[in-house]
């Protein structure tokens, strides 16, 4: 029971983040910005601290946390942050980043300005 359960919340939260490659860039309709692997936009959430990410429970589940790989290294402007269940997630000059679940498709940038505290992270 316990090995299932450890599982189940294995396959969470790795449903609930996103892949863990580092970021790349796309065009979009707002011009280049930087997505994950498969082209989805990264955003910011003003309401996160440097290098803290104060986005959990209901916000993770509609702004999944762009999560990097255990051994992932910071370069540049992309650094790491811990996040309180552990795991780590891709921020990007301090600010973590994360995939807005509404985007259906590469390119889609219908997380920028929701609430007027998200942005999509652009890519000068």
């Amino acid at each position: 029971m316990r090995r299932m359960i450890s599982l189940s919340a294995a396959f969470v939260a790795l449903s609930i983040g996103a892949s863990f490659a580092q970021p790349m860039t796309s065009d979009t309709s707002m011009g280049k910005v930087y997505t994950d692997e498969k082209g989805m936009t990264l955003y910011t959430f003003d309401k996160d601290e440097a290098n803290k990410s104060n986005c959990y429970d209901e916000c993770a589940k509609n702004w999944p946390p762009y999560l990097a790989a255990a051994d992932a290294k910071a370069e540049g402007e992309w650094t790491l942050v811990d996040r309180t269940d552990g795991t780590k997630q891709w921020a990007y000059e301090g600010k973590p980043v994360y995939l807005w679940v509404k985007d259906t498709k590469p390119g889609d940038v219908t997380g920028d300005m929701v609430g007027e505290v998200w942005h999509a992270v652009k890519a000068d």
